[in-house]
């Protein structure tokens, strides 16, 4: 795989130093600097293409804020690559119309915005399904007698962090390593922004710190704690599904919160981030949050 990268900024830095490191630096055909002090609207943004643009299968560009990122697609249709990744990781960064105009601008291009970037997963793409097998969402295997022994990395962070986080909670006891990989998230430190954005009401920061635990409680097996709903009293015929509606990780594309066959709310132990935003959501106080052992499917 070609890969041709676009950065900005320390984030930017940060993930393709990471990506190099971590065994990427062989596919990467070209890397294109792009200034952070631009203004945020551009008028004429294909002055800042590069002049030199080699051929590529994927595109990812990491790092920029606001109109720069329509360089995007020229790159893309230049370099030859019909796959593009625009990870963000400020809710300023790329708002949701950008997305749509950036989308419309080249229909004939598979792009996609995974918020925060360890959410990214395979979408039927040939060559963002091949990054996404190692980079993306963390997958982690583990082993535990009560104490975690060995964790192995499946699938990493494209930061990194993931593989700090594992070396981490071996040694600790096994129900203490959900609560810990979010420790250690911030130790690293996560680079995403601590700002709620407003198109999933919590902050990608959070949603990054949601994604490390729910590859621990897999590999374990359990959770330690998950919003639960009540269905004696959860009223589907006349609730609008605030839950769902709410639920951060639904809003990144995670099946946290389904229904079942009486149209009530299900939430998912393994990928329930804990934020307590459907238990305010909820207009029938049908859901609270549990610290119990729930053993995961």
């Amino acid at each position: 795989m070609k890969l041709y990268i676009i950065s900005s900024g320390k984030y930017g830095s940060r993930i393709v130093n990471s990506l190099a490191e971590m065994g990427l630096a062989s596919s990467m055909v070209g890397l294109e600097e792009i200034p952070e002090d631009l203004p945020e609207f551009i008028d004429d943004f294909e002055q800042y293409v590069p002049k030199s643009i080699p051929q590529a299968d994927l595109i990812l560009a990491v790092g920029l804020f606001g109109d720069i990122n329509m360089i995007v697609p020229i790159i893309a249709r230049e370099s030859g690559a019909q796959s593009v990744i625009i990870p963000i990781h400020d809710p300023a960064q790329i708002p949701p119309g950008l997305q749509r105009e950036i989308e419309e601008s080249a229909p004939e291009i598979k792009i996609v915005f995974p918020k925060p970037f360890c959410s990214l997963e395979p979408v039927g793409d040939t060559y963002i399904d091949e990054f996404a097998e190692q980079f993306g969402r963390p997958q982690l295997e583990i082993e535990s007698d009560g104490l975690i022994k060995k964790v192995k990395v499946i699938r990493t962070a494209p930061c990194g962090s993931t593989h700090f986080i594992a070396e981490n909670i071996e040694g600790l006891p096994a129900e203490e390593a959900e609560l810990e990989s979010g420790t250690k998230l911030h130790n690293y430190p996560c680079n995403a922004s601590m700002s709620t954005d407003p198109a999933v009401g919590d902050t990608i920061l959070h949603l990054a710190g949601y994604q490390v635990k729910e590859a621990v409680r897999r590999a374990l097996g359990f959770s330690m704690k998950s919003a639960v709903v009540d269905h004696e009293t959860c009223e589907a015929d006349e609730c609008q599904h605030e839950c769902i509606k709410h639920c951060p990780q639904v809003q990144i594309g995670i099946d946290t919160v389904t229904l079942n066959e009486n149209e009530q709310a299900v939430i998912d132990p393994a990928s329930c981030g804990c934020c307590e935003i459907c238990i305010q959501e909820c207009p029938y106080g049908s859901i609270e949050l549990e610290e119990k052992k729930f053993e995961l499917e």
